[in-house]
């Protein structure tokens, strides 16, 4: 990915809130036959120097056994996103040499995936994950919330796997490369239009505005 200084993000602390705040994930593989991509939730660990993802693919799909073959692979993250019209720089009225862009955060993490066929750590993988994702909401539901058996019935149609993460790639493009007060006219502008992520956006390039205003 390219990444230029101004937009690289942070480092693994701000790299890993944003796989947090957007777990789930593209990972994508390659062999013989082309490039072979799986979507999927995903729970990250802090293990390691670069941390550890755990996710799981249906039995059925036939990702997880080129991954079972040894293959590099890698895991896209996609944080908030927002089309930027240059109708919002008050440099439009100066000189007119303005075009659109998009602004928007991204995680690439690089690793070598080991596949995990063990019922014992697949039941507790899904309860992690639903612990993850039901949390803050008015009546979390829990694996345990389900009759006997029925999980553990459930995991034996999906296979597990551990991501050990080698080389992690950030990169925070928030209009850092605009004059202050363009970026003062991308906040409003965003704030005034509202819609999808917006005021994710919004926030994010007023943060790094504040930064640069500080020198």
């Amino acid at each position: 990915m390219f990444v230029p200084d101004h937009f690289k993000l942070g480092g693994v602390a701000e790299q890993h809130a944003l796989m947090r705040a957007y777990p789930f994930a593209a990972l994508i593989t390659t062999s013989d036959a082309g490039y072979e991509v799986t979507h999927l939730p995903t729970v990250l660990k802090s293990e390691g120097e670069l941390g550890l993802i755990e996710c799981h693919v249906s039995r059925a799909n036939p990702h997880w056994r080129t991954i079972a073959a040894g293959a590099r692979a890698l895991l896209i993250y996609t944080g908030p996103q927002a089309y930027i019209t240059p109708a919002w720089y008050p440099s439009k009225a100066a000189h007119g040499k303005v075009v659109p862009t998009w602004n928007y955060a991204v995680v690439h993490a690089h690793g070598v995936a080991e596949i995990v066929d063990d019922r014992e750590w697949l039941v507790r993988h899904v309860g992690e994950l639903t612990d993850q994702q039901e949390a803050g909401t008015p009546a979390p539901w829990a694996t345990s919330d389900a009759p006997g058996n029925f999980i553990e019935v459930l995991a034996r149609g999906i296979v597990g796997m551990r991501f050990a993460i080698d080389r992690l790639e950030g990169k925070s493009k928030m209009s850092q490369n605009r004059e202050l007060p363009d970026r003062d006219g991308v906040v409003a502008g965003l704030h005034a239009r509202g819609t999808d992520d917006d005021a994710k956006v919004a926030d994010l390039v007023a943060i790094e505005a504040e930064r640069a205003k500080k020198g």
